[in-house]
């Protein structure tokens, strides 16, 4: 195994991250619905009533939650276009009190925190010479192991270090404007950061009826448009718990987030990776189409792929129950490098390097014989043991610097000289 400089920084699981989200009461009981019965009693509160609920309410969580009274208010917004209630009737601490009983608090990264992707950020505005602002996608993991996507900014420099962007002490959830939260939305879908909130304390959470389980493992890629425009992309796994569907999703500037969903047969599995840029007039994408191999995927579009050719095959011990991509491959001089990760005995996760034609990424230049990371010691343990896993690293001089999971519990850094990386292959 080559040596890695490990960063002393971990980030874990944290159940005191929360935010608010919406509670449905939607099914049908004695006397209309339980939604219209909550709302009719809290109407029949007299004043005193309604200021004592209310002043109970906001000492528990107002301190807990960014800007508590106007979600409140937002979410009655939306039972009273649901119900067809005249608000103007209806006096602001009984709105409130009515939108606290239809949200909940939910802890989004309660059970999980892992798998990141890291891409350059979209501002790089004051670097000094040797640094890079970076952008990270986590997948947090909560209450009915729903998983959703997180950020968080950070530094790294040519000597190893890094320094993340400390997270606000309230984070927001993206929204959909005009959307009706009691129906699940089918098919594309563009959510929105709320214009007051760091990207560092923003979460997309699954919104169409595809995610409603959880959106899996994105894996970013800053994207060079032929007319030399940059696209930040991430393709993921959307399930709904029962079935999976890869989408991708797109964004400029990190305010509007497009959740496309992907067509054709490879679009039916999980685990793909983008290049960064067409290769001889066409999209390339890494994929497992089988659950075994990994294979090489072409198409004239971003979002329709058809099956593609196999590419490599399990061959050393320590990736012989199976292989997949580690992200999107990383364009060098020498070609593309691509992390990949092998399943081996005992369903121990490594993680180890391919280098691909630049020209023509069907031909294999190289491949790491033993594993560059694998979980060993300390890193064993955990929610999923013997596992490291990473969604994308990224290059910054002669060295990759590579996030991983690890035991689907925790998230660590890593840098690896980049010659050293090749000339293990």
């Amino acid at each position: 195994m080559i040596d890695l400089f490990h960063h002393a920084l971990r980030l874990h699981a944290d159940p005191s991250r929360v935010v608010v989200r919406p509670f449905h009461l939607a099914w049908a009981g004695n006397g209309g619905s339980r939604t219209e019965r909550l709302v009719r009693e809290v109407l029949e509160l007299d004043t005193a009533a309604t200021r004592a609920e209310l002043e109970l309410v906001l000492k528990d969580f107002e301190a807990r939650h960014w800007q508590t009274r106007r979600v409140f208010m937002t979410r009655y917004d939306e039972i009273e276009e649901m119900l067809g209630l005249d608000g103007s009737e209806i006096g602001d601490e009984k709105r409130q009190l009515i939108g606290a009983y239809f949200c909940h608090e939910y802890s989004y990264a309660a059970a999980a925190l892992m798998n990141p992707s890291a891409v350059p950020h979209f501002d790089q505005t004051g670097m000094p010479e040797g640094s890079l602002r970076i952008l990270m996608s986590l997948r947090a993991v909560g209450e009915g192991h729903i998983s959703s996507v997180a950020f968080r900014e950070g530094i790294i420099t040519s000597k190893n270090e890094l320094k993340l962007a400390p997270e606000p002490p309230f984070a927001t959830a993206t929204d959909a404007v005009g959307q009706d939260e009691e129906e699940l939305p089918e098919g594309e879908i563009t959510v929105y950061r709320h214009r007051d909130s760091t990207l560092s304390g923003t979460v997309i959470f699954p919104i169409t009826a595809a995610q409603s389980k959880g959106l899996e493992d994105l894996r970013l890629v800053k994207f060079t448009h032929d007319d030399g425009s940059a696209e930040w992309l991430g393709t993921y796994t959307a399930y709904n718990g029962s079935a999976i569907q890869s989408e991708l999703l797109r964004t400029r500037d990190f305010r509007a987030f497009d959740l496309v969903p992907m067509t054709g047969p490879a679009s039916r599995n999980k685990g793909m990776a983008l290049f960064p840029r067409k290769i001889g007039g066409q999209y390339m994408m890494m994929g497992r189409q089988d659950g075994e191999n990994l294979f090489l995927l072409k198409s004239d579009t971003l979002t329709h792929w058809e099956e593609g050719e196999k590419l490599l095959t399990p061959h050393y011990p320590w990736e012989l129950v199976q292989i997949g991509n580690c992200g999107p491959p990383i364009e060098l001089d020498e070609g593309w490098l691509m992390l990949t990760h092998g399943v081996g005995a005992m369903r121990k996760y490594s993680i180890g390097a391919v280098l691909l034609d630049k020209e023509d990424p069907s031909k294999v230049l190289g491949r790491t014989c033993e594993p560059i990371l694998a979980a060993a010691h300390e890193d064993r343990e955990g929610y999923v043991p013997n596992v490291v896993y990473s969604c994308g690293a990224i290059r910054h001089g002669d060295k990759l610097f590579v996030p991983y999971g690890v035991a689907d519990s925790s998230v660590a850094f890593a840098f690896i000289d980049i010659k050293v990386l090749l000339g293990a292959m």
